[in-house]
């Protein structure tokens, strides 16, 4: 039977459907809201069979020069129901080249690499892309497990840091948005230390206005003064790290060892049952990561859909438009 996709245009109604199929905060609506706000538009829609919900998409838009009119964007999305997962994303596919006529529709779906959702995406028409976004190898921990258990999968000397820094004079306790300003002083400060750029300020303070309750960030502190954070995103289901930094003095304390076990507490305490680092690299960072446990997790990667006539040559020959694909890719990194 023909699937049938419709606009949604209602926050609960929307935000309902992502987490009744176990969705990624990326696809929750405040995180589109904000996207929206900074240079991209956002089509939220239901997949429906007789009138049911099968699936749903958030598919960000990025408008590019004439004649390719836009680049659209689904960030760990769609969400679908167990084993309908590429009938959801042809009909989305459909949906985006008959509605937005854009050149292309990327992907880069919550989907293990080694899925069979993943392994028929060649075979729909979708090719492999490298000009990824959010990085395929990461580390998921699985909240359903007891806390006894999810330490007892960390590095010996991670719980040894755990226990040390949660001994050192700092608080460790969720961050008020009034506290906000501190977050941004310490994440410009680590940013220039480890030399990566960062959005405007107001990027940050819409992340948190729109997501409300999904977006908590967790701060350790000394006395008043914020010597490190962790922002998350959290749908029902996962938590995702987006952001975090450190002073000079709270690396010092190790307080990011204490500060990233208090989430993960938190998180579980909420009933969620993933918890995604968001990406490992071979740096000092991913080295940190790695002490939580004894695995890494691969998902699906960046895939893509030519959806016109003239994607191969905005994909592969034409430099402006493999400029304008870099560019509008690369306002969704942080």
């Amino acid at each position: 039977m023909t699937l049938n996709v419709v606009p949604c245009r209602v926050r609960d109604e929307w935000d309902a459907a992502v987490d009744s199929q176990q969705g990624h905060p990326m696809q929750l609506w405040g995180w589109g809201e904000t996207k929206a706000a900074h240079n991209w538009r956002v089509d939220r829609v239901l997949v429906l069979e007789d009138g049911a919900v099968v699936g749903s998409a958030q598919i960000l838009l990025r408008p590019l020069p004439f004649p390719f009119r836009s680049l659209a964007y689904i960030a760990r999305g769609p969400q679908s129901a167990a084993g309908r997962e590429i009938e959801v994303l042809d009909a989305v596919g459909r949906y985006v080249k008959a509605t937005h006529k854009s050149v292309a529709l990327s992907i880069e779906p919550d989907w293990d690499a080694d899925s069979v959702a993943a392994a028929s995406l060649p075979a729909s028409g979708w090719a492999r892309s490298s000009s990824t976004i959010l990085i395929p190898r990461t580390l998921i921990l699985d909240l359903s497990r007891s806390e006894d258990e999810l330490l007892g999968a960390m590095s010996k000397k991670t719980r040894q840091y755990i226990r040390k820094s949660s001994r050192e004079a700092l608080e460790y306790r969720a961050v008020t948005a009034a506290e906000l300003p501190q977050c941004m002083a310490v994440y410009k400060e680590t940013a220039e230390r480890a030399e990566f750029g960062i959005h405007q300020d107001s990027y940050y303070s819409d992340i948190l206005r729109n997501l409300g309750a999904g977006s908590p960030i967790y701060g350790a502190f000394d006395g008043e003064k914020l010597v490190a954070f962790l922002w998350l995103a959290a749908s029902g289901s996962t938590a995702f790290e987006l952001y975090g930094g450190m002073t000079e003095a709270g690396s010092q304390l190790r307080a990011n060892f204490s500060l990233k076990w208090l989430a993960i507490q938190e998180m579980k305490a909420r009933g969620i049952t993933r918890y995604d680092f968001n990406g490992l690299l071979n740096d000092g960072v991913s080295k940190f990561k790695f002490g939580f446990a004894d695995h890494e997790n691969m998902l699906a990667g960046t895939w893509d859909l030519g959806l016109s006539p003239l994607y191969p040559v905005f994909a592969k020959a034409l430099p402006l438009g493999r400029k304008a694909m870099k560019k509008a890719r690369g306002i969704l990194k942080r």
